[in-house]
């Protein structure tokens, strides 16, 4: 293992030395090591001392690695528009000197060509000699030039040298402020010289949607959230690079009516986009001088509104009770006991899906003497609660937890890779009702929205109802101060339902 120390010949005092990777030599004045003295030609004390000081190195190197990471292509993007903004100023200008105007033509601005001679002095001022050697010389044959008669030939060459040299120039300027490698440099002289030959990619880099990952998974948000957000960024990452435009409200328009989604889908677009965003305003230095000043894109987007008849054509649907006890029947029918039990769950508590598949033997308990299943985790704080078991199901649970060989009540082949345990049972649901000719308006959730109907139709109260399924009801009267429904309330309000599954 390298100690990072060494002694210089004729020298007892160690020092610390330290290779400098190639990509960071920049950040280092070019320098290809480093070295410090640890004024000690003890070894062992050299030991302790050198670790501070290889410590504020690495920091150095990592800080170094970052803030190329963090700029990701946008040196070449200010490269690009420098070069394409100095084209349209050096064009003019050679219009105006070499070009007849036709009769009333306002002249164009000839300021920027004008200074060369101050250009030249401030350059010289900087130490930037040769800039200001070149410069200099051009001035020379273009007075030259002039004074013996200039040909179209003469003129086109005049403006291509200028604009090389003015190309260049805007090539170091970039350079020194981007920290770029000798390499970089010349990528930089070429797209200064040639924009075309640069097309711009996105701001959304690979580098800032890992760390906006880090960020969302520091604040707990779910990975499924996380993984879907980000594919959703990745595509206008892609559609950013593809049409070489900047992230702008407009780009964002024109984004949208690309893809071939939902108002509600592409409101899921732009809530990624704008959380990116605020995230990106807020924590990265470089995304914050990119876009200093302009408002958030993705705020004020304009969605197709969504009519009362279409918006109700596409809304999920209940399953009626025949619907639901058919269902029940073929799975019967195929030999399919798990179906048949998730059914039997859903219909009889009007649960999630996920919460059916969580429940475990001691989510089993009595509650005032009740017994109830205990839903003790939920995405609401209101689905957080305690359904009593329907007399119907009380052979099917006490069947479950005498077959149950890892603790939950219902088997499940496996969580998918977010942990959700119900995904199988979600797909063979799925496969069963589209068998039976059940389209996409018809999904497990609509045994919940059954359950919901059913009682209200029996004269359940609303909050009672909201209680069992685990609703807010939108009233601080109920949600924040009432302590809701008792166990034995709910069991007569779940009394009122009744199927046929035989």
């Amino acid at each position: 293992m390298a100690t990072h120390l060494v002694q210089k010949p004729g020298e007892s005092t160690w020092y610390v030395r330290m290779a400098v990777p190639t990509g960071v030599r920049h950040a280092f004045g070019g320098r290809t090591k480093l070295i410090k003295t640890t004024g000690t030609s003890n070894k062992a004390e050299a030991m302790d001392k050198r670790l501070p000081i290889l410590a504020q190195w690495k920091a150095d190197i990592k800080a170094a690695r970052d803030s190329k990471a963090d700029s990701g292509d946008e040196w070449r993007l200010a490269q690009h528009t420098a070069g394409l903004e100095l084209q349209a100023k050096l064009s003019s200008a050679v219009t105006r000197i070499y070009t007849p105007l036709p009769p009333n033509t306002p002249a164009p601005n000839l300021s920027w060509f004008e200074r060369i001679p101050e250009i030249v002095t401030e350059l010289r001022s900087e130490g930037q000699d040769a800039f200001a050697d070149r410069l200099t010389e051009h001035v020379k044959k273009y007075v030259a030039v002039i004074e013996n008669g200039v040909t179209a030939g003469e003129a086109i060459d005049l403006h291509n040298e200028l604009l090389t040299i003015m190309s260049d120039m805007e090539a170091a300027c970039i350079a020194d402020e981007y920290n770029l490698s000798e390499t970089e440099q010349q990528e930089a002289q070429t797209i200064a010289r040639n924009p075309a030959t640069y097309k711009p990619v996105s701001p959304i880099t690979d580098h800032r949607l890992e760390q906006f990952r880090t960020y969302r998974v520091k604040d707990g948000i779910a990975a499924k959230t996380i993984d879907q957000q980000e594919a959703k960024l990745t595509k206008l990452s892609g559609y950013l690079r593809d049409q070489g435009t900047s992230l702008t409200s407009a780009t964002i328009a024109a984004w949208l009516e690309t893809l071939n989604l939902s108002s509600k889908t592409k409101a899921q677009y732009l809530l990624a986009g704008s959380t990116f965003w605020r995230w990106a305003t807020k924590n990265d230095a470089r995304w914050q001088e990119l876009h200093l000043g302009l408002d958030n894109p993705f705020k004020g987007q304009e969605l197709p509104k969504v009519r009362g008849k279409a918006k109700a054509d596409a809304a999920r649907k209940a399953f009626a009770p025949e619907h639901i006890e058919y269902l029940y029947g073929v799975a019967q029918a195929d030999g399919n006991q798990t179906l048949c039990d998730l059914i039997m769950l859903g219909a009889h508590t009007g649960c999630r899906i996920e919460e059916l598949a969580q429940l475990r033997k001691e989510s089993v308990v009595k509650i005032e003497g009740v017994l109830s299943f205990n839903i003790d985790d939920s995405k609401t704080v209101a689905g957080i609660r305690q359904i009593p078991v329907h007399p119907s199901l009380l052979a099917t649970v006490e069947r479950l937890i005498a077959d149950s060989t890892d603790g939950f009540l219902l088997p499940s082949s496996a969580g998918n890779k977010y942990g959700i345990r119900s995904d199988s049972l979600s797909k063979a649901f799925g496969r069963l009702k589209t068998a039976q000719g059940f389209g996409k308006h018809h999904v497990f959730h609509s045994v919940r929205s059954m359950v919901v109907t059913l009682l209200l139709r029996s004269g359940v109260p609303g909050p009672t109802v909201a209680n069992i399924v685990g609703h807010e009801t939108g009233l601080v009267t109920f949600d924040v101060y009432d302590e809701g429904a008792s166990p034995r309330q709910k069991l007569d309000a779940l009394s009122n339902l009744s199927f046929n599954f035989s």
